[in-house]
């Protein structure tokens, strides 16, 4: 009997040392689409995440989910994680929490979506905006959420959701195309036709504009942006976001009507700006689409998709949608290019796939390696 527990009580720290040792193995790469544990061994649980820099540190935030088709609703909230060197993040906790509260538009089983954070220099506040579905409508309220912090890694205090730019015409439309607006709006229409005669911009212009897969870009001055996909994700709309990044400004326009692109992510090279997005095809993958403009509230120049390899790889984007683009802090023209791996009937297992950005005649492609390291840039 006693060789029995001795036995036992042997086996026991044999199975804590090896799960401390694998709990505490560093990373040293990236390995795109595997596996992706954080310092305490559990897989990293931010999707569809976003990046912000501070104080030589980097902090992750993203959606957290739960096991099952269930998992696609929000039950936890935002999860932040802190890295200094990309690759090993450490488990911050819960940014923003949902709530048990049924009258708030916050509460359990809503849909948090895409998550980004920027700081504000001005007010010292870190401000969250996120895509934000009601519990139990589905997609139809396409709303933008907004919360705020004194603290990086939060909590987060909810302020609203809302439809944007309700009443206010964008800079771009012109007075021939809010006339043709409402002349095609008589008309027997395909859907997402709406979209290219801006029909469904004038059926939500007194509501306010839709919004669903979105981001947040904030410029060498200072200025932010708030980058999303509108009119049933038809156009992609850019806004210039008020001084304390608590609301929009009224300075936006519409981009690319009728050319169906969501999860868009922006960085900024050569006082240049680049976009890559995705099409429409759920949670399954597509071709991404990139573009290009010399200033956020400009004219935009598609480039076509950016993926390179076989055709499989092209028309997926290595299986893989945008969410981020990262600039690499101490190096140069160094860009990662972050993008989920949806697994929607197991939500909680979805995979991340981080590729550098190279570039070819001065346009960003992205090119699969199985294993790679910040070292790719110093070449």
């Amino acid at each position: 009997m006693k060789k029995v527990i001795k036995s036992i009580i042997y086996l026991s720290i044999l199975i804590v040392s090896f799960h401390n040792y694998f709990a505490q193995e560093k990373h040293s790469s990236f390995k795109p689409g595997e596996i992706w544990k954080d310092t305490d061994g559990v897989h990293i649980n931010a999707h569809g995440a976003g990046v912000l820099t501070k104080n030589d540190t980097y902090y992750l935030f993203g959606e957290h989910k739960v096991k099952g088709s269930r998992g696609n609703q929000s039950w936890v909230g935002v999860r932040v994680y802190s890295s200094k060197d990309l690759y090993n993040w450490k488990n911050e906790g819960v940014a923003l929490k949902v709530t048990k509260d049924p009258s708030s538009k916050l509460v359990e089983g809503s849909v948090i979506e895409r998550p980004k954070v920027i700081y504000n220099d001005k007010t010292k506040k870190y401000v969250m905006w996120f895509h934000h579905e009601l519990k139990g409508r589905g997609y139809d309220a396409a709303l933008v959420g907004v919360a705020v912090s004194d603290n990086v890694t939060g909590p987060y205090n909810y302020i609203d959701s809302f439809r944007m730019h309700a009443n206010v015409w964008p800079k771009n439309f012109t007075e021939k195309q809010k006339e043709h607006a409402k002349k095609m709006s008589q008309e027997k229409l395909k859907w997402g036709e709406g979209s290219v005669h801006g029909v469904y911009f004038l059926r939500d212009f007194k509501s306010g504009q839709m919004s669903r897969d979105m981001t947040l870009f904030k410029d060498d001055d200072g200025v932010a942006y708030h980058i999303t996909a509108s009119e049933e994700n038809g156009t992609l709309i850019i806004s210039k976001l008020s001084s304390d990044f608590l609301s929009l400004s009224d300075e936006y326009i519409r981009v690319f009507p009728g050319g169906n692109n969501e999860a868009p992510a922006i960085f900024k090279k050569d006082k240049k700006y680049f976009m890559i997005s995705s099409g429409l095809t759920g949670w399954d993958p597509n071709s991404a689409r990139s573009a290009m403009a010399d200033n956020m509230l400009g004219s935009w120049i598609s480039l076509g998709n950016p993926a390179r390899g076989n055709e499989k790889e092209r028309k997926t984007t290595f299986h893989s949608q945008s969410t981020h683009i990262l600039p690499v802090m101490g190096k140069k023209d160094a860009y990662i290019f972050m993008a989920d791996r949806w697994m929607p009937q197991n939500a909680i297992n979805g995979r991340y796939v981080w590729l550098p950005i190279e570039f070819e005649d001065e346009k960003p492609i992205i090119k699969w390696y199985s294993e790679w390291s910040l070292d790719f840039f110093d070449k």
